[in-house]
């Protein structure tokens, strides 16, 4: 398959297309050929978006954060996916290996092409200056925006195969919508572990941050950075990073009072 059709919009769903396409991927012929390409797909896509967001701190950072996006979702659907699997073969689906897989692939490579499309935005924020709590929350806005559309056309897919095939349970669309949030979580979890991903311009670049914290303490600060960006951390957070090797990605955990220079 050369890169032309490899990039081809016959390989993504969209509204005119969704049948034909679940058709194409629900075909056992090439079936490996296939979950390879949206593999490839899925990765380049992913470390793309990962340079775009670690550029906000140095080209290093830019390399790394792509590299560590694209492990991120493929370790965490590698994680889940056999969960997901044995639920449905245990429902009754007669969905096999390959047609799950690709069916499953499909859907994230929709997201991490949505993602992707969103670049140009993400650079003029970046070239403006806009500050890290911003660009925090603005990933992450974007990643549940391309979820939406990438979980929506694995929900499409289940129910092709259940409505148009007779080879999907009903109940395998529901169980579905629960293992997206088990994956969610999972990811989450990962994600916080394999941060920093932005960085922060001025520090160092840090391959991995101290494991400290969590995702929602983080999505919170940086929301009330945003709308009261002088209001002083708690104490226990000011103590946080008086120490040597302080996390370059946690320093939305902490934003000092002006006057912490005249502490102990």
């Amino acid at each position: 398959m050369g890169l032309s059709k490899l990039f081809s919009f016959e390989n993504y769903p969209s509204l005119t297309n969704s049948e034909a396409f679940f058709e194409k991927i629900l075909k056992e012929e090439g079936a490996g050929t296939k979950i390879i390409n949206q593999l490839l797909i899925l990765c380049l896509f992913l470390f793309l978006y990962g340079v775009v967001m670690g550029a906000y701190q140095s080209p290093l950072q830019a390399i790394i954060g792509g590299i560590k996006l694209a492990v991120l979702f493929s370790l965490a659907l590698l994680i889940c996916f056999p969960a997901f699997f044995i639920v449905q073969f245990i429902l009754g689906s007669r969905l096999k290996l390959q047609q799950m897989v690709s069916i499953i692939l499909s859907g994230f490579v929709l997201m991490a092409s949505i993602m992707l499309s969103f670049t140009p935005i993400v650079i003029i924020f970046l070239l403006t200056g806009s500050n890290y709590y911003f660009l925090h929350l603005l990933h992450v806005a974007i990643l549940i925006f391309a979820g939406i559309f990438g979980m929506n056309t694995i929900v499409q897919a289940l129910k092709f195969s259940c409505e148009k095939k007779d080879i999907y349970p009903k109940t395998g669309v529901v169980i579905f919508r629960f293992w997206v949030i088990i994956l969610a979580f999972v990811g989450i979890q990962l994600a916080w572990n394999f941060r920093p991903f932005l960085g922060v311009k001025g520090r160092p670049f840090e391959l991995f941050a101290q494991r400290e914290g969590n995702f929602y303490a983080a999505m919170i600060y940086s929301a009330n950075q945003l709308i009261n960006p002088d209001k002083p951390a708690p104490h226990y957070e000011e103590r946080r990073y008086q120490l040597q090797g302080q996390s370059e990605d946690s320093l939305w955990l902490e934003h000092l009072s002006k006057d912490s220079g005249n502490g102990n």
